[in-house]
């Protein structure tokens, strides 16, 4: 009996382990059979490139909610497919990450969109007739406001110009009564009709005043006989400013939307806005908190609101997690312009060898700023054009950095960079700031830029794509919208041909400092992401980074150069969603 109870509870021991190597079997093979997630959206059916090394090129991509899901041959994509997923065959077009603008202004975006757009003005004459336009439709008294003109861009000059720019006279015949300021397309100076400057008191300024306004960074371009010519420059356009009337909560609300809807016909996903104000930043936390964003907004501070800074600077950074409003970084304006002659030399400029251009912003409070924004998690964006700006901010930079050796992944950046000394070239790599330039720049600029600085200064430090980034620099590109249109293509295209939207000249100005296209498509997509500290949720196509796409006709990365600014946007996808699709 005794044995027999011994084998009869050894065959029910074998009996429940058997069971149980069965159920753990049976839960295995069911684990592996659980039906992977299922797709919002399959893409498929063209070239995608994902900016990624590791697997530069796919045949198709699946979407869930907002985030990537999965990437691959399209066999390995179709495994995410269900009942409700809808398909988009790109029939043989091109897709890439969402672009990115890495230095714009989306305010002054939008109200271009509503402004006289001054962009593709030719002449002063052709300057003229859109203000005659604009006084014909106007009230009386109405502020006649516009910007984008440039002088060096037209094909023809009036006789009549003073330290380059024209005078107004003819500006103010054509409208007497209705108030003009047109700002130039750098946005670093400004011209005015007479109505503009007796409202403003410019006539009775004594010469202690105009001796103040040059101190602070300004400047009143004045005739032989020391009249002002209605150019105001740098600072000085304050006191022409100051007398417009604010811009209504409806026209702020205007603006944003169609500079949103500007962004999504461009394939512009994500946009680096370059200086809000108090109004601006409470108009994009309205549009969030209603869900009316469009456009990833990642905001740099205006540096010329100091209480603005440190009052952010007491709270800390607002990283938003759904990725739609960040704001983590500011500001600061150093110098100006090459086309106002603001961008601050070493040397005088070559067409004004009494001028050397101006700082902007005091070198001591932006190492001050540098100083607290480090300690505080913020990012430090200036503005610096000439060679002698991005030497005094590379070295405030610096001294911060060697002041808290225990901030690393700082980010320091520099606004367009756009000329450099040759020595100060690898200091970029080598304290980690990156610098934002926009290539559309050397289209438009280039040029004439040869006038301002001479042969030897433009091709040893002027545009120098190349070799900042085999120095290890990482570029963030960009259009600098409103200076330039928001079209991102025009930036790509100048980034690896070196030529003006014309196609000039054939083999591109000094060439060897090219971007090749791979090198031009990260400065839109990871790189401009890296800037902006976003490059581990969005710039490439990989699996848990954002569903942000853009679909092009042409293959940009293979087709013939001079087809690129041809090619158009067919579609643009924002988190999964299509905020625009070309009928």
């Amino acid at each position: 009996m005794f044995s027999k109870d011994i084998a009869s509870k050894h065959k029910s021991k074998l009996l429940h382990m058997r069971l149980f190597v069965i159920l753990v079997i049976s839960a295995a093979l069911f684990s592996g059979c659980t039906k992977k997630p299922q797709a919002d959206w399959i893409i498929f059916g063209g070239t995608i490139y994902t900016v990624e090394k590791a697997q530069p090129v796919v045949e198709a991509v699946a979407v869930k909610g907002d985030t990537i899901l999965a990437v691959g041959t399209l066999a390995a994509v179709n495994e995410f497919r269900g009942k409700d997923t809808r398909l988009v065959d790109l029939k043989g077009r091109t897709m890439t990450p969402g672009f990115i603008e890495g230095h714009g202004h989306i305010m002054g975006l939008g109200y271009n969109e509503l402004n006289l757009d001054l962009l593709e003005v030719t002449s002063y004459d052709e300057l003229i007739e859109k203000v005659r336009e604009a006084v014909a439709k106007a009230k009386p008294g109405q502020w006649i406001l516009g910007r984008g003109w440039h002088q060096d861009k037209w094909e023809t000059k009036p006789a009549r110009m003073y330290k380059g720019f024209p005078a107004h006279q003819e500006l103010s015949k054509v409208s007497p009564d209705n108030p003009v300021f047109l700002r130039h397309a750098s946005g670093h100076a400004g011209f005015a009709n007479a109505k503009a400057m007796q409202l403003a008191g410019v006539n009775q300024l004594s010469k202690e005043r105009m001796l103040e306004i040059g101190n602070e960074g300004g400047e009143i371009i004045k005739d032989d006989l020391g009249n002002p010519t209605g150019i105001f420059n740098e600072r000085a356009m304050t006191l022409i400013a100051d007398e417009i009337p604010e811009a209504t909560a409806a026209s702020d609300s205007l603006a944003l939307q169609l500079a949103m809807d500007a962004c999504a016909r461009n394939g512009i996903t994500g946009f680096q806005d370059a200086g809000a104000s108090r109004e601006n930043i409470d108009l994009f936390y309205q549009f969030k908190n209603a869900h009316q964003l469009k456009t990833r907004l990642y905001v740099m501070l205006t540096g010329f609101d100091r209480p603005m800074v440190y009052e952010w600077f007491k709270k800390g950074p607002d990283i938003d997690p759904n990725h739609f409003l960040t704001i983590r970084s500011v500001k600061l304006n150093c110098d100006g312009a090459l086309g106002s002659r603001g961008a601050w030399l070493l040397e005088p400029y070559t067409d004004r060898p009494d001028f050397y251009g101006m700082a902007t912003y005091p070198m001591d409070t932006v190492l001050k700023i540098s100083r607290m924004a480090l300690k505080v998690g913020f990012q430090v964006c200036s503005h610096a054009i000439g060679d002698r700006a991005n030497r005094e901010i590379l070295n405030r930079y610096e001294q911060a950095f060697q002041e808290a050796p225990a901030f690393k992944d700082h980010r320091f950046r520099i606004e367009h960079a756009q000329h450099l000394h040759p020595t100060d070239i690898p200091r970029f790599a080598q304290l980690g700031v990156i610098p934002a330039m926009q290539a559309n720049h050397l289209s438009s600029d280039r040029p004439w830029a040869i006038e301002r600085l001479g042969e030897k200064r433009i091709k040893e430090g002027a545009y120098m794509w190349q070799s900042l980034l085999k120095t290890g620099a990482r570029i963030v590109n960009g259009t600098d919208v409103p200076v330039e249109p928001i079209n991102p293509l025009a930036s790509f295209y100048a980034s690896i041909s070196r030529k003006t939207l014309k196609g000039s000249p054939a083999g591109g100005y000094e060439p060897d400092e090219k971007m090749t296209r791979m090198q031009a498509l990260r400065s839109y997509t990871l790189d401009a992401a890296y800037g902006a500290f976003e490059d581990k949720i969005k710039g490439s196509i990989v699996p848990g980074k954002l569903a942000d796409f853009v679909v092009f006709d042409q293959d940009i990365m293979q087709i013939e150069e001079d087809k690129i600014l041809a090619t158009q946007v067919m579609m643009t996808m924002l988190g999964g969603k299509i905020i625009f699709e070309k009928k």
